[in-house]
């Protein structure tokens, strides 16, 4: 069994990008004919992004599964719903497939007035190397949707909708962090919903984020680990634009949560600026109290006057 520590290389996570999702977002590509001018919004979206580290049975080498599954920059649409790689020296050089779908759509739009990206996938199956028959994960739903219109404040939203499996292993996800399921001889995946990040002129969001060690003794692989990140989007408002409506969140993050029926999401700030609604009455409290303290003050010069 291995170590709840995911020791991936560092060159497959910078080839992947995906760790830095939300507090760097991947770089945008103009819309309209490509050009980096214009004055365009920007905008893009993927539907699986994986970096794993697949080490060999047979050898003592270490070989990277960096790939994604749907990635388009506005404008442009994508609705591969099969992804299969090869990976050499895993089953005997046959594809090894990593996703499965009925709908794995992405889409991105880009105009002078917006930059527009979403994602939709529906009842996904998600397999690494040397786990052929139990899937990493199945999501009945997941969405991501990110837009970023001229003179308002970019939007992100992230869900998770209906059930999901991890190794066979019905769970419930929480917003309040990762959940880890941990399957004897098999492995461990910790799960969490990644949400959405919004400044005053870009937004992004991707629904889940797992984090995979795991030890499958099968097809000639000893283990794999690293992270995949399913339904992602970013977008980037025309240069040049009006400056958004002021408002009284300097920036917002959005969770994402999963449920049967459907998925909510909460905004938390990212820093307190101001009062709560209790500080009117605080604040009258703290007046009430420098009366009487006055008061108080003036009867007793008086009584030693007297």
């Amino acid at each position: 069994m291995n170590s709840n520590a995911f020791r991936m290389p560092a060159a497959v996570l910078i080839a992947t990008g995906a760790v830095a999702l939300l507090t760097a977002p991947p770089a945008f590509a103009t819309g309209g004919n490509g050009s980096t001018g214009g004055g365009e919004g920007r905008a893009g979206a993927v539907v699986l992004r994986a970096g794993l580290d697949v080490g060999l049975l047979d050898k003592t080498v270490h070989v990277p599964l960096t790939t994604t599954l749907n990635e388009v920059s506005a404008p442009a649409t994508a609705q591969k719903t099969a992804l299969a790689v090869t990976l050499d020296g895993v089953e005997g050089g046959k594809p090894v497939s990593v996703l499965r779908a009925d709908v794995a759509t992405s889409k991105a739009t880009a105009d002078k007035n917006r930059g527009e990206a979403e994602v939709n996938l529906v009842n996904a199956k998600v397999h690494v190397p040397g786990l052929p028959a139990l899937s990493l994960i199945q999501v009945e739903k997941a969405t991501s949707k990110a837009v970023c219109e001229a003179g308002k404040r970019p939007e992100a939203a992230a869900n998770v909708l209906g059930s999901v499996t991890v190794l066979g292993k019905k769970v419930t996800l929480s917003a309040g962090g990762p959940t880890k399921v941990e399957i004897p001889k098999v492995g461990m995946v910790s799960l969490e919903l990644s949400g959405a990040q919004t400044t005053s002129t870009t937004a992004a969001a991707a629904a889940l984020r797992l984090k995979v060690s795991v030890n499958p003794l099968d097809l000639n692989v000893a283990q794999v680990e690293g992270e995949v990140v399913l339904a992602e989007a970013h977008c980037e408002s025309p240069a040049g634009a009006p400056a958004p409506e002021p408002s009284a969140e300097p920036g917002t993050t959005t969770q994402a949560v999963a449920s049967g029926t459907g998925a909510v999401t909460t905004n938390a700030d990212l820093a307190e600026t101001g009062g709560g609604s209790a500080t009117p009455y605080v604040a009258g409290g703290a007046l009430v109290l420098l009366g009487i303290g006055a008061a108080a003050l003036v009867v007793t010069r008086r009584g030693r006057t007297s």
